[in-house]
């Protein structure tokens, strides 16, 4: 018995040793094949977005060098030598113009490669109109230097997202969209004392992905453009109190003195 002892103690140690050790080896698996899905998904959501600035860029082409041009020629026409041009007719094809103008520029905002994300999103806050419409406000705290291409693109194009989705949405006499920065980090505010929305709904709402149920695609486009860039989304928001999105971005910095880069999500 005294030699049995030590014998089943040891046996006994060895076998919760093994267990433990099964488990652990259990547990890194399924943290790395989650890291793996992880990874694959943030790969899908950035080829799908790549796939949108792309097709992006090719109908603000087709519009500005085909639309544009049939307008351009129609007008030349309706103004020929011996003909009677009817005001009504010329002031529709203006106005067909400048609307394909409004619709190339937000699918490829120049202002963004030419003069930056600061000046891009201060033009994107000018065109709200202000007759009909809330009072758009942009804020900045700190100076918002050149960044990357992509993280520049990526950020306006948020922007973009949350503004367009407030003012079909929310009701609001008032927006104000809110830029912070920091070394390394980007912090976009929008905020509007608007209908507001049940955030509890939202919060059961599936992370964007191939297997998430379709939601909005304004809330799907967004989520999605922020978890790309490895942020973070935070919604504030109640029945009629407004609402509050706070997106967290980690962003990179051109170097001082770069020349404007060529802008796409492929850079």
């Amino acid at each position: 018995m005294l030699l049995l002892t030590p014998t089943l103690l040891l046996l006994v140690l060895g076998l919760v040793w093994f267990v433990v050790r099964y488990q652990r080896g259990q547990l890194r698996q399924q943290q790395e094949l989650a890291q793996v899905q992880e990874a694959a998904q943030q790969q899908a959501l950035a080829a799908a977005l790549v796939a949108q600035e792309d097709e992006r860029q090719r109908i603000a082409a087709e519009l500005h060098d085909g639309v544009g041009t049939i307008l351009a020629l129609a007008k030349l026409h309706l103004y020929a030598p011996g003909s009677q041009p009817s005001p009504e007719a010329s002031a529709l094809i203006d106005q067909a113009v400048a609307e394909v103008r409004r619709i190339s520029r937000n699918l490829q905002p120049a202002t963004l490669q030419q003069l930056g994300l600061a000046q891009a999103l201060r033009a994107l806050v000018q065109a709200v109109p202000t007759d009909n419409g809330p009072e758009v406000r942009l804020e900045q705290e700190g100076p918002l230097g050149r960044l990357i291409p992509p993280h520049e693109l990526m950020v306006y194009r948020i922007a973009q997202e949350l503004l367009t989705n407030g003012l079909l949405h929310a009701e609001a006499a008032h927006i104000v969209v809110h830029v912070a920065t920091v070394p390394g980090l980007l912090t976009l505010t929008y905020s509007d004392d608007g209908q507001g929305f049940d955030l509890a709904a939202l919060e059961e709402l599936p992370p964007p992905g191939p297997h998430g149920q379709p939601v909005g695609m304004g809330l799907i486009n967004l989520r999605s453009r922020v978890a790309v860039l490895g942020g973070q989304l935070h919604y504030h928001s109640e029945p009629g109190v407004g609402t509050r999105v706070e997106a967290v971005l980690p962003v990179t910095l051109l170097p001082a003195g770069t020349p404007n880069p060529s802008f796409s999500l492929n850079s």
